[in-house]
């Protein structure tokens, strides 16, 4: 669980040293400035961003049921942000499942990759699309309900 929160954590440090050695050096404005930066890929780069995961097994339930789609992720990974941004509010439709919390979830990445956690990757009606492009996903997602 650690892991998943170091990024983040790192950019906020860091940032926060920066910010106080240019603030010490007399530009408030410019560390001002940089504080909000490392704030914002803090943020991105954080779980905070994506909706509750659940685990693989719950989400292939739900999947299941109302035939939305499965997204695997993990956090710090820029191409399940880029889904997570442009899909927008739709994304909440969504099944998430982080693979670095779920084991069970990873296996299916793994089996879905040739063996690589490659993410994000969503399954739908049984079939794995590895990073496939969130208009694609948004029209999976319209014809699921």
């Amino acid at each position: 669980m650690t892991r998943v929160w170091l990024p983040p954590l790192l950019f906020v440090l860091c940032g926060s040293a920066l910010a106080t050695e240019l603030a010490l050096d007399g530009s408030p404005v410019e560390a001002t400035a940089l504080l909000l930066v490392f704030l914002a890929l803090a943020a991105v780069n954080s779980p905070l961003i994506f909706p509750r995961s659940v685990d693989n097994q719950e989400a292939q339930r739900r999947s299941a049921a109302d035939g939305r789609p499965v997204v695997y992720w993990r956090p710090g990974c820029a191409y399940c942000v880029r889904l997570r941004l442009r899909l927008g509010r739709r994304a909440r439709r969504l099944h998430w499942v982080d693979i670095r919390r779920d084991p069970a979830g990873a296996a299916v990445v793994r089996a879905a990759n040739g063996g690589d956690e490659t993410v994000p990757t969503v399954v739908v009606a049984g079939r794995p699309h590895t990073n496939p492009d969130p208009e694609w996903v948004r029209r999976q997602l319209s014809s699921a309900t």
